[in-house]
């Protein structure tokens, strides 16, 4: 991880902060993202996290969730060349650059203007063109686009807002499509989980291990399909 010459700053209402470049080894290519922060394994994760003085906006910040969900998509090419892809919150890009990389229809969203700015700037930065970018909040969603799959990284982090990720789910879900999240093993996000399952929904499980120094962060992949009719 490196500071860029002349590094970009990054203005938000609770300062500027200098944007990093990480730059990773994903499906056979380097990416260089930029990011106001990185937390590559548990052991800064859990300092960021629990820092009450830490003023950085979460969709700054590139996750492991975001890295492990860039690598499924990565081992998984020919089911996503040609596909359409809404990717939700998609703080600074990682896994919807991927995808359209490989030949999908990306449409990154988020509700935080800094987050799509960096997604813009990344894509750029890749060389990876025909992405769209949205501002879009899940509590006032009119999306009714269909779309072969849906994308999240570490979305499930609000027991609150679970309600509105299942009407995007059902409401924009093409038929055949499915659901890839990534998500560090949080203890709220296994409640959707095993809500969408209980309502037919079928799940599988892929395992990843972010970071390789410290304590690495084991995130899961889980794939959704919705139920048959």
């Amino acid at each position: 991880m490196s500071r860029p010459t002349h590094a970009p700053l990054l203005n938000t209402t609770a300062g500027d902060f200098p944007l990093a470049e990480c730059k990773l080894k994903v499906g056979g290519r380097q990416w260089s993202l930029l990011h106001a922060a990185a937390i590559l394994n548990r052991d800064t994760e859990d300092r960021f996290v629990t820092d009450p003085d830490n003023p950085l906006p979460y969709g700054a910040v590139l996750w492991p969730a975001s890295i492990a969900l860039a690598h499924e998509i990565a081992v998984r090419e020919s089911e996503f060349r040609g596909r359409s892809v809404l990717e939700l919150g998609a703080g600074t890009g990682l896994p919807g650059i991927v995808a359209a990389s490989l030949g999908a229809r990306v449409v990154q969203t988020d509700r935080n203007e800094l987050a799509i700015h960096l997604c813009q700037t990344n894509c750029a930065r890749n060389q990876v063109a025909g992405v769209e970018h949205r501002e879009a909040d899940w509590t006032e969603w009119t999306d009714t686009t269909r779309y072969d799959w849906i994308i999240g990284s570490d979305v499930l982090y609000a027991h609150t807002l679970h309600d509105e990720l299942r009407f995007i789910f059902r409401t924009n879900l093409a038929p055949g499509g499915r659901v890839l999240l990534a998500d560090p093993y949080r203890n709220v996000s296994r409640h959707l989980l095993e809500e969408m399952v209980e309502a037919g929904w079928r799940a599988a499980h892929a395992r990843w291990s972010i970071g390789e120094t410290g304590a690495p962060r084991p995130v899961a992949v889980y794939e959704m399909s919705p139920p048959v009719s």
